[in-house]
């Protein structure tokens, strides 16, 4: 492949190779030759991949699956941090494009938070682009988002909020990092349990680089509420992700007054991973995987 097609089609990494999904022009599939997930799988003896769907899906299905889940995050974080989402040019694609309900500036009473705020929306709306532009015509629309209601769930499920109570995300900055909490650790277990998944090495290196990115997003949430003392309302939402996962006991909350808890890992020092549907049970805020919460009419693309 000529170099100036290589550039086009890379989603991140080193100048000198391709970093994501190989489409030719943003139309035909990417080479599907085995790469390194399957690899690494068996190597760290990971228990997130289903066999037959590994070998069901593309990398194009898992980048779709991803693009979803930015569409959510910078939605949120854009809302939040300048008042205003994604434009129309950022949201078309397959599929039924959606509204977003809810979401406004937040009123940040410290500055920084502002700023990490505008500093992660930026990311997120980058991500969104990037995965866009990689699986062009391929790429889903952004699918129906609620950020009202699905907030005000997800805070009853986990006691921060009264069975007949509301929660404003969008309210304070203590609340807004509270809502943060529930996407970001979601987000770098989706993307490593997603891991496995992806056939061309390539793709796996673009991937690995927005995992890093999702990883920094979440360090940056939990040492803030860290800092704030909110470590029972962190332990709760935890919880409330752990009942809707599964039977493991993967999640974990940022830790006590006497011995923080900022990087959740194992006893190896690897974070764990969630496979697609245990995502999905997540950001629909449902157990059994049907369609609401967070996307109330479901994701786009054939992995939802």
């Amino acid at each position: 492949m000529r170099e100036e097609t290589r550039s086009k089609t890379a989603l991140a990494g080193s100048a000198e190779q391709p970093r994501v999904i190989n489409l030719e022009a943003g139309r035909r599939a990417f080479l599907g030759a085995v790469g390194l997930g399957v690899v690494g799988a068996a190597l760290f003896n990971s228990s997130s991949v289903l066999p037959a769907f590994a070998q069901s899906v593309t990398d194009a299905d898992i980048f779709n699956f991803a693009l979803n889940l930015e569409y959510l995050e910078a939605e949120f974080y854009l809302r939040a941090s300048v008042g205003q989402g994604l434009s129309n040019a950022e949201v078309t694609g397959t599929g039924t494009l959606g509204p977003v309900s809810g979401g406004r500036a937040v009123p940040f009473a410290t500055q920084a938070i502002a700023n990490y705020a505008n500093e992660i929306a930026r990311n997120e709306r980058a991500h969104v682009n990037t995965l866009r532009a990689a699986l062009g015509s391929n790429a889903v629309a952004r699918p129906a988002i609620d950020l009202n209601l699905a907030f005000t769930f997800a805070a009853r499920a986990a006691g921060l909020a009264g069975p007949n109570d509301n929660f404003d995300a969008f309210a304070n900055e203590t609340n807004f990092l509270l809502a943060a909490f529930i996407f970001e650790d979601v987000g770098v277990t989706a993307y490593n349990g997603a891991a496995p998944l992806i056939k061309d090495p390539r793709n796996l290196a673009g991937a690995a680089s927005i995992l890093a990115v999702e990883a920094y997003h979440a360090g940056i949430i939990r040492t803030i509420l860290y800092s704030r003392g909110l470590f029972s309302q962190a332990q709760a939402i935890s919880n409330a992700r752990d009942s809707l996962d599964g039977a493991s006991d993967d999640d974990q909350g940022i830790g006590d007054t006497n011995t923080s808890n900022l990087t959740p890992v194992d006893s190896r020092g690897l974070v764990f991973a969630r496979t697609p549907q245990q995502v999905l049970n997540i950001v629909y805020l449902n157990p059994n995987g049907q369609p609401t919460g967070f996307f109330p009419n479901g994701l786009n693309g054939s992995v939802r």
